[in-house]
């Protein structure tokens, strides 16, 4: 796993740490300083004065509209471009005035009017400087516009260590080639149909001629689907041969365009470190990465390339969701099948009965949200308070049969659609067809979730808790760990003379502690517990607020902790996980010391479970977030006020009644002994059942604030 000339791909950090921080900010060059190289988008003042600031304009990325509300409007390459140019103004009025801001709006902006725009003098003649590449933008429009750029570059290539030149203008290289001493010069192309200044051919007819680039250059950077093109439907196409023609020509090639929080293609499922590692394992491997979030980049090098594992996994389980419900419908079969082959340690069945007394896997008893069941089923809607305080399509009404002809879908997260080309794939299975498919793969262990056992039993006339109970019977799970979930106690009690099987105990309420008295009563009945993610570290406005002592109450009462639900995608991830989700996962299992994930995305939790870098004394170790030190870098304005901790969780959250007995008169007519003449009345409103610990049981688990965008940086621990 090297690069052309035989070293690791280097990781080039545009503006820095840009991802969290402005860029060029302080803050943004000291975080990615000791992990990459930093990458300066120049622009230029009336006198010289040298900035780096991305794009044509300072609009995007500055305060230069509070200080100058006048725009202008020149021609750069041939199109009109409106708005406040760094050469309209010398370097003292850019420097006193204007100050830089977070571009992208989804990122934080409490470090927004903090810090001046970057000049490359104050920095590089500082004691210390960082690596330094140097990107020349629109070398033709500053000559036009009368600032001798060619002759500024080369007085700051001649007074200060610049490892790497480059420019999308070829005319401008050429020029600059001969005399830039031991500076690499590299030729940036820009989006395929864009117009190359000097040879006035788009970019896409100028890389067909690796001859003329290597007469004045030793590498190019080229967005990254030059590389591996993007499809219409966002799916990856095939790669092109634009990095081995480089390569075959000595030339080196940088991808650009990384960033964790924007969508790239539905091939990666939302995983940064997919995006990377195909361009790393897959083909020939670029010579480096540009990117606004360093450590991701990094420890994809470091951590998870060329398939780099450890001989033995660490102690933490990895729990699929509903399966491997971020890439396939939770709970079909693909979905199962996708968690196995991702390396889930558990894979889950949420069991729901039909109306003929047919258990099977499915999220939750209202087909509505995970299935076609509303086009097909629309008559059979009803409304069940002791379930859901909405209407919905409930699996006890319909018999297997008609089950059968559902289709599961895909369920977004927020407004992020998963994996639409498989949107509808795969079947609903069976539990004995799960149990026998987690046999026959050899999965390690399997999760079977129980819900609504006395609403069933009273309401309906199934018995789920034998049904399950009986399912597990018949198939011999003898190298199977078997976990059986619920919110109710007194469906647990029912497990409790197996010893075999693992009880966990369903918390569906967000709590900030355990008493020592409710850990020991939860013990009667449970052996392990899985809890909300933000029970376990409080979260605020995006940032992590706070780690409450919930794992440590009941491991202290010698309860398992399994945390859920981890998703990929950047909105589920506070701002102190920097976009990663491999950071979300070291801060549950290193800082939480959780013993299981459960996760949409099992992965991605694998993938970093097996990865040396999640061991916290490996010399490039993924390091876990502190809840609460992001939050003491904003400034004191935007402190948040003390925040009143979560309620306990208390006795009488986790007791339930005795479950009742199974009703003969609610049974559907299928399942009835045949000289049992009353009729089944699914019409009838349902009355209120007895009550249980879990005020909603099935409430969709919810990610973090759709707000989130993430955070900090180097979680690359070197020795």
């Amino acid at each position: 796993f090297v690069d052309v000339a035989g070293n690791e791909p280097l990781v080039i950090a545009r503006g820095g740490y840009s991802g969290l921080f402005p860029e060029g900010s302080p803050d943004a060059i000291t975080l990615a300083q000791d992990i990459s190289i930093l990458f300066c988008n120049l622009q230029l003042s009336k006198d010289g004065g040298a900035f780096c600031i991305t794009g044509s304009t300072l609009d995007n990325a500055t305060t230069i509209e509070f200080f100058d509300p006048k725009e202008s409007t020149y021609n750069i390459d041939g199109k009109d471009v409106k708005g406040h140019f760094s050469v309209d103004y010398n370097s003292e009025q850019i420097s006193m005035n204007v100050s830089v801001v977070q571009a992208i709006f989804s990122r934080p902006s409490a470090y927004d009017g903090l810090d001046p725009i970057l000049n490359l003098d104050s920095l590089l003649s500082t004691k210390n400087p960082p690596r330094f590449w140097l990107n020349v933008q629109n070398a033709a429009f500053y000559q036009e516009k009368g600032v001798k750029v060619e002759d500024i570059v080369l007085d700051l290539l001649n007074s200060y260590r610049i490892e790497f030149l480059s420019a999308s203008d070829m005319g401008f290289l050429k020029s600059l080639s001969q005399k830039s001493n031991n500076t690499k010069v590299v030729f940036q192309l820009l989006n395929a149909k864009d117009v190359e200044p000097s040879t006035k051919k788009p970019y896409e007819s100028v890389i067909k001629d690796i001859a003329t680039i290597k007469s004045f250059a030793s590498g190019i950077i080229v967005p990254k689907d030059y590389i591996w093109p993007i499809k219409a439907d966002k799916y990856l196409g095939l790669p092109t041969t634009v990095v081995a023609d480089a390569h075959k020509s000595g030339l080196e090639v940088y991808a650009s365009g990384f960033a964790n929080d924007f969508f790239a293609s539905y091939s990666y499922n939302y995983d940064p470190t997919a995006e990377y590692l195909q361009f790393f394992d897959k083909g020939e491997c670029v010579d480096g990465v540009i990117t606004d979030f360093p450590s991701t980049a990094s420890n994809a090098i470091f951590c998870f390339s060329n398939n780099n594992t450890l001989p033995k996994k660490g102690p933490t389980l990895v729990i699929s969701n509903n399966g491997a419900s971020g890439i396939y419908p939770g709970s079909s079969d693909l979905a199962y099948k996708q968690a196995i082959d991702d390396g889930a340690d558990i894979i889950d069945c949420s069991v729901q009965m039909t109306r003929d007394g047919i258990a099977f896997c499915s999220n939750s008893s209202d087909l509505g949200p995970d299935t076609n069941a509303m086009t097909k089923f629309m008559s059979r809607s009803s409304k069940v308070p002791d379930i859901q305080p909405k209407s919905g399509i409930f699996s006890f009404d319909l018999s297997w049969s008609e089950i059968q002809k559902l289709k599961p879908h895909i369920v977004k997260n927020g407004d992020f659609q998963r994996n639409p080309a498989n949107k509808s794939s795969g079947k609903l299975i069976t539990l004995q067809e799960f149990l026998k498919l987690a046999k026959t793969k050899a999965v390690p262990g399997v999760l079977v979730n129980i819900q609504n056992a006395a609403y069933l039993a009273s309401k309906k006339g199934l018995d789920i808790v034998d049904a399950v109970s009986s399912a597990l019977k018949n198939a011999t799970l003898d190298k199977q760990q078997v976990l059986v979930q619920s919110d109710d106690s007194s469906v647990l009690s029912k497990f409790k003379d197996n010893p075999s099987y693992k009880r966990v105990m369903f918390l569906s309420e967000k709590i900030g502690s355990v008493p020592k008295k409710t850990a020991e009563e939860i013990k009667k009945y449970a052996d392990a517990v899985n809890v909300p993610k933000t029970s376990v570290i409080e979260v605020y406005a995006s940032y992590l607020y706070r780690l409450t002592d919930v794992v440590k109450e009941l491991k202290d009462a010698n309860l398992t902790v399994f945390v859920r639900t981890l998703k990929n995608e950047y909105t589920s991830l506070a701002f102190d996980y920097w976009s990663d989700p491999n950071i979300e996962i070291a801060t549950y299992i290193q800082t939480a010391m959780v013993d299981g994930v459960v996760t949409d995305f099992p992965g991605t939790s694998s993938r970093f479970v097996w990865s040396p870098c999640s061991d916290i004394n490996n010399q490039f170790a993924i390091l876990p977030a502190r809840p609460g030190d992001l939050l003491k870098t904003i400034p004191a304005q935007d402190q948040p006020q003390a925040q009143a901790p979560l309620p306990p969780l208390q006795v009488a959250n986790v007791v339930d009644p005795p479950l009742p007995p199974v009703s003969e008169a609610s049974k559907p007519a299928e399942t009835r002994p045949a000289d049992d003449a009353t009729p089944a009345d699914d019409a009838t409103p349902a009355a209120d059942g007895p009550a249980a610990s879990a005020a909603t049981a099935e409430l969709a688990n919810c990610g973090l604030s759709a707000v989130a965008i993430l955070v900090l940086a180097t979680l690359l621990y070197r020795n």
